[in-house]
């Protein structure tokens, strides 16, 4: 016996409910942990903020939506703003562990005089190439690459396999 497919609704608000998740882990760690985001962390943030309202616009449609179609379509922007994101934490992620340079508005090592020369402010700068928290030898934004992938793919598999009635 075949399984039906996961419903609109229910889809919808799982992805809701990780991305709100995501955004409130990222916050405890700023003002619970003592770990301030750097220049990459907020723009891993903004994907969520524009994903969250998506999400919420969509679950509030499949509740309400008989054919679906609007839903799909705010489904599918939800999905491409967290995979957006997911690309973000992915190249931050790589930052992190050296594998290709950040930008240098948050990366420029204090040891360089260009660092205090050109941008005073550099002396406080979060550095995006430091990693300030890791489990099992991932980061946040590697746990935000691979949360946000896998949410982001699903939201896309279902605006193509999702059922409309709850």
């Amino acid at each position: 016996m075949a399984r039906e497919p996961i419903s609109l609704l229910t889809g919808s608000t799982l992805i809701l409910g990780v991305c709100v998740a995501l955004i409130l882990g990222a916050y405890g760690f700023q003002y619970i942990g003592g770990m301030p985001p750097c220049e990459m962390c907020y723009w891993q943030r903004y994907a969520h903020y524009a994903a969250i309202p998506l999400a919420a616009v969509a679950s509030v449609l499949a509740w309400k939506a008989g054919d679906g179609v609007l839903v799909r379509m705010v489904l599918a922007a939800t999905g491409l703003a967290i995979l957006a994101g997911a690309g973000i934490a992915g190249f931050h992620s790589g930052v992190e562990y050296g594998w290709w340079p950040g930008p240098d508005t948050c990366s420029v090592s204090l040891d360089d005089p260009r660092a205090t020369l050109l941008n005073p402010d550099a002396i406080n700068v979060v550095r995006c190439d430091e990693v300030p928290w890791s489990l099992f030898g991932i980061s946040m934004a590697g746990y935000n690459f691979l949360i946000s992938t896998v949410t982001g793919l699903f939201a896309l598999w279902l605006v193509m396999k999702g059922r409309v009635n709850a």
